[in-house]
């Protein structure tokens, strides 16, 4: 069984909304209660103009990595993404596959740990909530130093509730 750590993202057609449904199916797949951050609103990078409210989850799953991710990217449609869309827009859900146990991952369709989360308070500042101790299987750098080493970006912790 794998510990899996997913981004959740979302600043369109009721964001919080969109988060809780990206939740409840994420709680469906996991074999085990699932892990979740508080929820943060952040400011858009691109060039979306609304906010984004993120967290992360942490599943437990037997599936294999591509499998899914094959079932995030149907939930995302699920949800009232289209399958093309330009990147760093406005989007009605995101869910990205931040790490899987500590394994390193790079195929033609998947990369883990997902390239862009060093650089993203809105993954790492949720990702401290949950797993406090985690470290990069990359670097061996602890979530506190990506943290600080992150660009900077206008977030805060929301009283949104799950």
């Amino acid at each position: 069984m794998a510990q899996v750590i997913i981004a959740l993202g979302s600043n369109l057609d009721d964001p919080h909304k969109q988060l809780k449904t990206a939740c409840k199916f994420l709680e469906d797949i996991s074999l085990t209660p699932i892990k979740k951050s508080s929820i943060y609103r952040s400011e858009p990078v691109g060039p979306s103009e609304k906010d984004f409210l993120n967290a992360v989850a942490v599943i437990e799953t037997e599936l294999e990595p591509s499998q899914l991710f094959e079932k995030l990217k149907a939930q995302e449609k699920k949800q009232g993404r289209p399958s093309r869309y330009p990147k760093w827009t406005a989007r009605t859900l995101d869910l990205d596959i931040i790490g899987w146990d500590h394994l390193v991952i790079e195929t033609d369709t998947l990369i883990i740990p997902h390239q862009e989360y060093k650089s993203r308070l809105f993954v790492l500042l949720p990702l401290k909530d949950i797993l406090p101790d985690w470290q990069d299987p990359v670097s061996a750098q602890h979530v506190d130093e990506l943290i600080e080493q992150a660009p900077k970006l206008d977030i805060v912790k929301t009283t949104l509730n799950w």
